[in-house]
């Protein structure tokens, strides 16, 4: 007959088969690290912007661009550049696509060299028609957070983009 078991002692562990165990993180000790959860919840927002707007075919960084032609009709592509905050290769060929998918039209700007460019009347279409997407992913992404630390959260975040804006490559000079 079995001893009686001692009230204080823990209860025997059950065995588990190979399919229920869950091997541990090993990427657990970087989630301490601030670069590494911002580099993450960037990757999140992008798959969540994906997923409210895939059947657009645009991209974040396509969006912002046509965000910018929306708040200024006309701007240059050197201080779309700078307002993305991206070099002008890059900047360049975003409007290319943009370009070529018809929603956005480059035409000669205040110096030969410079180019304005506009949203036509389908990239006009296309940026209002994606709002709606676009909301549900930047408020996905807050979500988890108590409304009264939303806008903390993003006023935080701010501070840390301004405080450290010249390290690294410094957004591109405008002409």
């Amino acid at each position: 007959m079995p001893a009686p078991r001692d009230a204080t002692a823990r209860p025997p562990r059950r065995r588990t088969g190979p399919a229920t165990l869950l091997p541990p993180d090993p990427g657990a000790a970087l989630l301490q690290r601030p670069g590494v959860l911002v580099r993450r919840l960037h990757q999140v927002h992008s798959a969540m912007f994906q997923e409210e707007t895939a059947s657009f075919g645009i991209t974040p960084v396509q969006y912002s661009l046509l965000t910018l032609l929306t708040e200024h009709p006309g701007l240059e592509q050197g201080a779309a550049a700078a307002g993305l905050r991206l070099d002008r290769f890059t900047t360049a060929d975003v409007v290319r696509r943009l370009e070529a998918a018809g929603l956005v039209q480059r035409k000669p700007g205040q110096d030969r060299r410079a180019k304005g460019l506009s949203l036509t009347r389908r990239g006009a279409n296309v940026f209002a028609a994606m709002r709606e997407g676009v909301q549900r992913a930047h408020d996905r992404l807050v979500e988890p957070l108590p409304p009264s630390r939303r806008e903390a959260f993003l006023k935080a975040l701010q501070q840390l983009v301004e405080h450290h804006g010249t390290v690294g490559t410094p957004p591109p000079k405008v002409r």
